[in-house]
């Protein structure tokens, strides 16, 4: 089994497209051998590294897994907002370290201590491998944000702690930030803006979902000897 975490940029519009736009993780099945193994996408739109797990949807994967599964996550989209709002309260402490904020959450109503991104991160990692299943950390999809002909990658923050998260703890990792967005580069800010992106610079089309799963696969077949690579389809 293949679980599949994050936020809308890997489920959008509960696996039906919202408004035409898609999460990557509904288009990485035909990727792989589903006679021998099984994914379920439990991303959830508007979650971030923290509030996946304090909502309890990572409890809820969790008690699922199985050793010899796999859990693949991405999250890092929705981390840079307000630790503390009435709106959603769902930002992460900036950074892989070990400092921590105590906080009276306005929407929760209860004391929270708030961790970094790196955190959150290394603790998916930490619960996957002690019910003796894999896990694979993604860095965040891309946005289509141009500058000087380039994507805007999240080279200095996201991408880097979701690097260091998975080095520490001995996690495999996909660059999906800077492969996606080579693969923007490669087709140009007119194709991307027209036929990948609808609504904002975040959210991708069908098509663009499309691609982002086939570079997750591609990432995965380019790992010699990584178990579940094995199950990709020839």
């Amino acid at each position: 089994m293949l679980y599949l975490i994050g936020d809308s940029t890997v489920k959008n519009g509960g696996g039906r497209g919202a408004d035409g736009l898609w999460g990557w993780g509904d288009f990485l099945a035909p990727h792989f051998d589903t006679t021998r193994i099984t994914i379920e996408n439990h991303a959830r739109g508007g979650r971030s590294s923290r509030t996946y797990q304090t909502e309890g949807l990572w409890d809820n994967v969790l008690a699922k897994v199985k050793p010899g599964d796999y859990v693949m996550l991405q999250f890092g989209h929705n981390d840079g907002g307000p630790l503390n709002d009435t709106l959603r309260a769902r930002g992460s402490i900036r950074g892989t370290g070990e400092e921590t904020e105590v906080i009276d959450n306005l929407i929760t109503k209860k004391t929270e201590t708030v961790h970094t991104y790196g955190w959150y991160i290394r603790k998916y990692i930490q619960d996957t491998k002690a019910k003796g299943a894999t896990p694979i950390v993604c860095s965040l999809v891309a946005r289509n944000i141009w500058k000087d002909g380039k994507v805007e990658r999240a080279t200095a923050s996201y991408r880097q702690w979701a690097e260091a998260a998975a080095k520490a703890e001995g996690a495999f990792f996909i660059d999906l930030n800077d492969r996606v967005a080579s693969q923007y580069e490669k087709l140009g800010p007119d194709e991307v803006k027209s036929k990948l992106f609808l609504k904002d610079h975040t959210h991708t089309t069908e098509e663009g979902a499309r691609i982002n799963a086939a570079i997750v696969a591609t990432a995965l077949k380019e790992a010699a000897g990584f178990p579940l690579a094995g199950f990709l389809r020839k």
